[in-house]
């Protein structure tokens, strides 16, 4: 069950909503189209507001109209009705377009925009790109959600990506992402066979899950919250296998607490290791570089440096490709860190996230391991 929005815009020569009384015959012609299209309309209210007025309707299947007149030349409409899973669309995308179509001829306006029905309902078929465009995925189904003390965590269901892990409301992994994984640890770049690895964060399985493949000494998995790992080797084994099963092999150890308890126990017995992947949380986007996830930003790559060893690398993804000026903020504060260090940029198109996105690769400056 779902709330249907089809919205419609029009621009038309302002002259003619200029005042109370061209308003009011735009309108006219308007709701005698909008009657043909929606059973049992009514005129439920009208009111003046600066620069135009509104126009509410009502009819048929719960629906709502409202009618906005702007005098500068703008008119939008937007048509909201309630639709059983299974039942037939009020008004669908197509005939949307016919409506568009007979306003535009009836009212002769200049010019016409009719987007194709948001589906409103309980679980959300919209996630934002990095620059907050938004965009729809074809989820047909939710397979968990819960609320853990950390976040909101759920697995839904997409034809074309398989099961997907949404944080927050926000696109995390699929089933379709393995180029995620791979750019992210540089795979056939690096070599991990028998190195020592730090995973920050990593709830979803899935980089442990290809680290392992790669024979490497021991991986140590800091990931805090335990209901993302559950949902995770329940819905997500293709990508994460039984790593989230079984916790614990003769190579790697998740240890489910606060990434940076074990982090500061590495420090005070001045552990060194060759690799720690940054999986927390993305570059903020933000206009300057302060605030809590800024400072928890930094405050883990201080602290990761502290244990890397010399010709060690931390590796992590940074946003989209169109979030230039975040990503900037972030190199910004690399050239801040002391010891100095230097980094490297990866892109590739991930599935899930229907854009480009970046992964860094920051090692010490005055060390020699292949970085440009």
């Amino acid at each position: 069950m779902s709330v249907q929005t089809l919205l419609l815009d029009f621009s038309v020569d302002p002259a003619r909503l200029g005042d109370e009384s061209g308003q009011k015959a735009v309108f006219g012609q308007l709701e005698t189209v909008l009657k043909d299209y929606i059973p049992n309309l009514i005129l439920a209210a009208d009111i003046k507001v600066d620069g135009g007025s509104l126009k509410v309707l009502t009819g048929k299947k719960d629906t709502t109209v409202s009618v906005r007149l702007f005098d500068r030349g703008l008119v939008t409409i937007n048509i909201e009705y309630y639709k059983e899973d299974n039942e037939e669309p009020l008004i669908s995308f197509k005939s949307a377009r016919v409506l568009e179509g007979q306003l535009k001829k009836y009212i002769t306006f200049t010019k016409s925009q009719a987007y194709a029905p948001i589906k409103r309902c309980l679980f959300s078929r919209y996630y934002p790109t990095s620059d907050e465009r938004l965009l729809e995925y074809d989820i047909d189904a939710v397979l968990f959600d819960e609320q853990s003390p950390f976040q909101r965590v759920q697995i839904v269901h997409s034809k074309s990506l398989g099961n997907m892990l949404v944080l927050d409301d926000l696109q995390n992994i699929s089933e379709a992402d393995l180029i995620y994984t791979e750019t992210l640890m540089q795979r056939g770049k690096e070599s991990y066979e028998g190195k020592e690895i730090v995973i920050l964060g990593g709830g979803d399985g899935a980089l442990l899950y290809e680290l392992l493949k790669e024979k490497p000494k021991f991986v140590w998995m800091l990931e805090i919250d335990e209901l993302v790992m559950s949902a995770c080797n329940k819905h997500l084994q293709s990508i994460c296998g039984d790593v989230l099963e079984r916790r614990k092999g003769p190579n790697y150890e998740i240890i489910v607490e606060d990434c940076m308890l074990t982090v500061n126990k590495f420090i005070s017995e001045n552990k060194k290791v060759d690799y720690i992947f940054g999986d927390l949380t993305d570059i903020p986007i933000s206009d300057s570089a302060c605030g809590e996830l800024w400072e928890f930003m930094i405050t883990i790559l201080r602290a990761a440096f502290q244990i890397l060893k010399p010709t060690g690398k931390f590796m992590t993804h940074g946003n989209g490709a169109t979030s230039p000026e975040s990503l900037e903020l972030y190199e910004q504060e690399l050239m801040k860190l002391n010891p100095a260090v230097k980094y490297s940029k990866s892109k590739a198109f991930v599935p899930s996230f229907l854009e480009d996105w970046i992964f860094y690769q920051i090692s010490f400056k005055n060390t020699d391991n292949g970085d440009a």
